[in-house]
């Protein structure tokens, strides 16, 4: 009885191990997958799909003849792309969008970074009427927010013009229009899209600064670091995922920013130049699917681009 055992031990795991729903000797994960189903399938409706079907269309010289004849567009291989390149302003509309893009979110950023360490520093009374502050600029919706700002920079009622009159004692801003030149159009722009925008920075950075020790901070301050000195190499090196991730995001939201741009052309600004991306894909995709199809493609690469490699940054970080 005690030699047949070992025997009815290995005949049990050999059973065991060679039931179906595993692999090597170990069972799959089946409860994860099902729970990722889901969103999966959701992702792929609400995204893959499309994705794809802008590819496609950007190769094709679909416009709205097709969709109201029935018939189907024609392959054009490569024609879109070069035609938009060549032959629009498309290549003025980019080279605006990034700039806009690169300004807007250093300023958010480093605005956002200086909210939250001085959050950090302010008593609790002060530390939550700045974030009620924020919390009000930040729930505001956009369009809102670009109304308001529109009426503060009108040409014969804002309050702006009012402003620099008192302060030069002067009427040389009376009638100034600030909507109908392109620098001071995107002046106003920038102003609202950081006030909105800086909210949701100083939030992440200052959620971010509460995993910094203090016992780190007090030692090094003991050792004679300067307060620039702590926040180089003691603060930024726990907050490399965090600012990672604010810069991905603002990236991505500030070369999308459609409703501001919007409703400031609509008050006044010149559209053929202070275009952005959104908005020329807006109004190139009134007929042309195809050529709008193609400025898409256009901007998901550069998106990808951009992000690339901080994403590939921060895998690289939690990998070690």
């Amino acid at each position: 009885m005690t030699a047949t055992l070992p025997s009815a031990t290995a005949t049990s795991g050999s059973t065991k191990a060679d039931r179906p729903g595993r692999r090597g000797g170990r069972r799959f994960p089946w409860a994860p997958w099902l729970l990722l189903t889901p969103s999966v399938v959701l992702l792929a409706v609400m995204v893959g799909y499309p994705t794809i079907k802008m590819i496609v269309t950007s190769f094709t010289d679909e416009a709205i003849r097709n969709k109201m004849l029935g018939t189907a567009p024609n392959f054009v291989g490569f024609d879109n792309y070069l035609e938009i390149f060549t032959q629009s302003d498309f290549p003025a509309v980019l080279a605006r969008s990034i700039a806009l893009m690169v300004i807007l979110t250093a300023l958010i950023t480093a605005g956002g970074m200086l909210l939250a360490l001085l959050m950090r520093r302010l008593s609790k009374g002060w530390r939550t009427a700045v974030s009620i502050s924020l919390l009000l600029a930040w729930a505001m919706p956009p369009l809102a927010a670009t109304v308001v700002f529109g009426w503060m920079f009108d040409t014969k009622y804002g309050v702006a013009n009012y402003i620099l009159n008192v302060l030069t004692r002067s009427n040389d801003w009376t009638d100034h229009q600030w909507l109908y030149n392109p620098f001071s159009f995107f002046m106003v722009l920038i102003l609202i899209v950081t006030w909105q925008g800086i909210p949701f920075a100083a939030f992440t950075f200052y959620a971010g600064l509460g995993q910094v020790p203090d016992e780190v901070l007090e030692a090094s301050q003991l050792d004679g670091a300067g307060g620039f000195q702590r926040f180089r190499f003691i603060v930024m090196p726990y907050l490399s995922s965090v600012v990672t991730a604010v810069l991905v995001l603002e990236t991505i939201w500030n070369l999308r920013i459609f409703t501001q741009v919007y409703a400031l052309q609509q008050r006044g600004g010149l559209v053929s130049e202070t275009n952005v991306l959104p908005t020329y894909i807006f109004r190139q995709g009134m007929g042309e699917f195809g050529v709008t199809a193609a400025i898409g493609v256009i901007m998901l690469i550069l998106l990808m681009a951009l992000s690339y490699f901080n994403v590939r940054r921060t895998l690289k970080e939690e990998a070690l």
